[in-house]
């Protein structure tokens, strides 16, 4: 005699049963075509599918993962970038604007315009750049010269191109741009006519190096001149610069012991940063 089997009913929402429906769907369990929401809780019950806990990663290996991913992406790795990111969107952890920053970040849009660009570099071939920055705000640049540059845990992407409004540096370095890779919304890549240029434009710096940055200093290659000064121990460094906004980030830190001593447009920012330094600490 075949034996009767016991049934359960499931009360379950519209929005659990849709969530069933899929998870039976990504694992194959299905009645012809349609998910099997029965089948998929036999197999459960039968431990031939295993459950698990999906929010017990702790926020470190989270922060972890999502710099390795940032990482991928930025270097070109678009498909362990985008695996790792679709990893991380499955766990339960990672929620609110969190989990909103990766599903935009991982959706292979990034891969398809950073290769270009990559192709480019190598081609020496010049390109439009249209791109929406952090503020939504529209650009169009006509690059005559790229590369990626890694700064401060970031890529870059470090440009010449002929327009130069809306720049912030000083005359001389106006068509000078540095782009960090990750910020860079909506973007399209298209080529340009023209020529390529050898490298962005660039302006020399002149430094008095003291105390013991003047003896702990090592040379670069981008440092035109380096010597001691006869009339006191300090060392003079002239060093070719394509960006003011990266060399004060490097010789802020240094405060007294790092002098610019020209040109006037250099010192003259130097100047502004140290004094709105001391108003704000002065005014707080």
């Amino acid at each position: 005699m075949k034996r009767k089997q016991q049934t359960i009913t499931l009360s379950l929402g519209n929005t659990d049963k849709a969530r069933l429906e899929n998870l039976a769907v990504e694992l194959g369990v299905l009645w012809g075509e349609r998910p099997n929401i029965t089948q998929l809780v036999k197999n459960i019950a039968q431990r031939q599918l295993l459950v698990a806990h999906n929010a017990d990663w702790s926020e470190e290996r989270i922060g972890a993962l999502v710099k390795a991913a940032d990482l991928l992406l930025d270097v070109g790795e678009a498909d362990a970038a985008q695996a790792l990111g679709h990893l991380l969107l499955e766990r339960g952890e990672v929620t609110g604007p969190l989990r909103d920053r990766l599903a935009e970040r991982f959706q292979g849009v990034q891969a398809s315009w950073r290769g270009i660009i990559d192709r480019y570099i190598r081609q020496t071939q010049p390109f439009r750049l249209l791109y929406q920055d952090a503020a939504e705000r529209a650009w169009q640049l006509t690059v005559r010269y790229a590369r990626i540059r890694f700064r401060e845990k970031r890529l870059y992407l470090e440009i010449w191109s002929e327009e130069c409004e809306g720049n912030r540096e000083i005359p001389g370095l106006t068509h000078n741009w540095s782009l960090r890779l990750d910020r860079l919304q909506g973007v399209e890549v298209l080529p340009a006519p023209g020529k390529w240029r050898v490298g962005p434009d660039k302006i020399e710096v002149e430094m008095h190096l003291y105390e013991g940055l003047a003896h702990a200093y090592v040379p670069r290659p981008e440092d035109a001149v380096y010597r001691w000064l006869e009339r006191e121990p300090v060392r003079q460094v002239v060093r070719r610069v394509d960006s003011t906004f990266w060399f004060l980030r490097e010789i802020y830190p240094y405060g007294p012991d790092c002098l610019i001593v020209g040109p006037e447009s250099v010192r003259a920012r130097a100047i502004e940063r140290f004094q709105q330094t001391c108003r704000r600490y002065t005014t707080s």
